[in-house]
């Protein structure tokens, strides 16, 4: 008798020949993995707390798979779900595309051409796709990959063959991205930051839900969202926003998938922004 080893599958092992034993014990279910909780951290303990209780009751009905960044400069309070994981980017890409360019060009010391500014000024406001390609194209793998090492953001992989939708990002990485676009820094000078900035607040209004809902007034809104439907885990539906107004300065990342419409996704999303905005203004 094998020790730790069931009798229906000492049966089994014996009724196919050894050699099979291995196998068959494997196969027994795993237990279930936990599912991952959402994580706050405050200057203000009670304002942390808040977050997480209202955040995750926020997707308590969700369904599909949630990854959040969220972090205030203010209050120096910090959350996140599923930092990690990776997502397809869809057009959430095109600010780091932005920030690559004007990189590159600061670099060189010099000013993005009239046809660059063109380029960019459709990627950002109207999430054009053709615009990011021929950018894309331009800057080529090597300069995409400088900047990301320059930017830190070593948990994001460039979508291969032009594929830039399919580059794999964090939300890690999307608030290491906001961050350098919202703060001071060596990496992207004060008038590339602004400039990111301007078109950020400049997208047309049909693209302009997800993190900036249920926004307080006076605060402003700076905004790039991306949405892609594959074969696999539905929809992905993302948003990344800046925000400054009302005593905070703060930065959210929401990315989505397993979606089963672009609009659910939408849903998911600015339920998690909604409860946000509204617990760091009462704060």
């Amino acid at each position: 008798m094998t020790p730790g080893i069931s009798r229906r599958a000492r049966v089994l092992a014996a009724a196919v020949g050894t050699g099979v034993l291995v196998p068959l014990v494997a196969a027994a279910t795993p237990a279930a993995a936990a599912t991952p909780a959402v994580t706050c951290t405050s200057a203000k303990a009670a304002l942390a707390t808040k977050l997480k209780k209202d955040i995750t009751a926020a997707l308590a009905t969700r369904k599909g798979t949630v990854a959040l960044g969220f972090h205030d400069r203010s209050t120096n309070t910090t959350c996140t779900l599923r930092a990690s994981s990776a997502y397809d980017s869809a057009s959430v890409v095109k600010v780091t595309v932005l920030a690559t360019l004007l990189w590159d060009a600061k670099k060189t010391n010099r000013y993005l051409t009239d046809r660059e500014n063109t380029l960019a000024k459709a990627m950002i406001t109207k999430s054009d796709n053709a615009a990011t390609s021929t950018l894309w194209k331009q800057l080529g793998m090597t300069k995409i990959k400088g900047f990301l090492a320059a930017a830190g953001m070593t948990q994001t992989k460039p979508g291969a063959n032009g594929y830039w939708g399919l580059t794999q990002i964090t939300v890690t990485d999307e608030q290491k991205l906001l961050k350098l676009i919202t703060g001071k820094n060596t990496v992207l000078s004060d008038n590339s930051r602004a400039y990111i900035l301007k078109l950020m607040s400049q997208v047309v209004s049909s693209q302009r839900w997800g993190t900036p809902y249920g926004v307080p007034a006076g605060v402003t809104v700076a905004v790039k969202n991306g949405w892609l439907q594959r074969s696999t885990n539905g929809w992905r539906v993302h948003s990344i926003g800046a925000f400054k107004g009302g005593g905070h300065d703060y930065t959210m990342s929401v990315l989505t998938h397993g979606n089963s419409t672009m609009n659910y996704g939408i849903a998911t999303i600015q339920a998690v922004a909604k409860v946000i905005h509204r617990d760091l203004a009462a704060s």
